[in-house]
C-alpha cells in the first residue's frame, strides 16, 4: 500500500500522537520527589476513565451505527456495534484470563508465572493499550481509504483524546515502580515501553484497510467495547479505591472532567 507524502506524514503524526502523550506522562516520574498519593492517582484514572469512555461513545460507537445504517442497515445498525462491542469486551477478556499480569492494586490475575510484580504490571498496561491503537488505526483506514465519510479531523481527535489519557496513565505506571524502588530512569522506560505498542498496533490496522473497511462498523464497535473493558477493569476500580478510612469524590469530579474534555473535541474536531 502507496500513499502520497502528505497523506503519509499526516497518519504517521496520528499515529504517535497517543504515544507522544505516554511519553510525557511517564517522563513525569522523573520529577517526583515522593510517592504518589492516592488522591492524585484516584484523580488520574478518573479523568483517564472519563476520556476513554467518551471516546468509545463518541468516535467509536456512534460512528459505528452511523455507517451500519448508510451500509443499508438503516433501523438495524446497532446490530454491528453490538455485535463488535461484545466481542470487544470479550478478546479483553480472554487476553486477561490467558496472560499473566497485575493491576496497579497489586492483584494478580492470569496463569501462574515466573514474572516479577515489575513485568506483570507492564504487561498489564501494554495489553490494555492495544485497543487504543487500534481505534486510531481504524479511523486513518477509513479517512484515506475514502470508502466510509471519516474525516481526518475525526480521527485527530480520537488521536488527541487517548494522548491526553495516555498522559495520566504514563504517570500512573511509572510513578508506582519507582515507590516500589525502581529508579526513575527505568520507571520511565518501562513506562514508555507500555505506550509503544499503539503505534505498532495502528499501523498494523491501516496496512490491513482492504480487509478492514467491508467490516468497519464490526472493528469500530470492537474497539470500543476492548476500551470499555479497560475502563471497568483497570480505571475505574483504581478511581473508587478507598484506601484511606475519608470517602473522596475527587475520582468522579475527575471522570466528569476527562469524559466533558473528550466529548468537546470530538464534536469540535470531528
Amino acid at each position: 500500500m502507496i500513499l502520497g507524502d502528505n497523506m503519509n506524514s499526516i497518519i504517521a503524526k496520528g499515529l504517535l500522537i497517543p504515544f507522544i502523550g505516554t511519553t510525557l506522562g511517564s517522563a513525569c516520574v522523573l520529577f517526583m520527589k515522593k510517592e504518589m498519593s492516592l488522591r492524585l492517582q484516584k484523580s488520574l484514572s478518573g479523568f483517564a476513565a472519563g476520556i476513554m469512555m467518551a471516546a468509545s461513545i463518541w468516535s467509536l460507537l456512534i460512528p459505528s451505527m452511523n455507517q451500519a445504517s448508510e451500509l443499508g442497515l438503516e433501523k438495524l445498525g446497532f446490530i454491528p456495534a453490538v455485535i463488535g462491542f461484545c466481542f470487544g469486551m470479550l478478546f479483553l477478556l480472554l487476553l486477561d484470563v490467558i496472560t499473566p499480569h497485575m493491576h496497579l492494586n497489586e492483584t494478580i490475575e492470569g496463569p501462574k508465572t515466573g514474572l516479577s510484580k515489575t513485568a506483570m504490571m507492564i504487561l498489564a498496561v501494554t495489553i490494555h493499550n492495544i485497543p487504543e491503537g487500534m481505534a486510531v488505526g481504524i479511523l486513518y483506514a477509513g479517512w484515506y481509504t475514502g470508502a466510509v465519510p471519516i474525516s481526518e479531523s475525526a480521527a485527530l481527535a480520537l488521536a488527541l483524546g487517548i494522548a491526553i489519557q495516555n498522559f495520566p496513565e504514563g504517570a500512573i505506571i511509572s510513578m508506582p515502580l519507582h515507590s516500589k524502588g525502581i529508579s526513575k530512569i527505568k520507571a520511565c522506560w518501562y513506562g514508555v515501553l507500555t505506550g509503544i505498542v499503539e503505534p505498532i498496533a495502528g499501523l498494523f490496522t491501516i496496512l490491513l484497510s482492504r480487509f478492514i473497511i467491508p467490516v468497519l462498523p464490526y472493528l469500530l464497535s470492537f474497539a470500543a467495547g476492548a476500551m470499555i473493558y479497560v475502563v471497568i477493569e483497570e480505571l475505574v476500580p483504581d478511581m473508587a479505591d478507598n484506601k484511606s478510612e475519608k470517602h473522596s469524590n475527587i475520582g468522579t469530579i475527575m471522570f466528569m472532567t476527562g469524559f466533558s474534555l473528550m466529548m468537546i473535541l470530538d464534536v469540535a474536531l470531528g
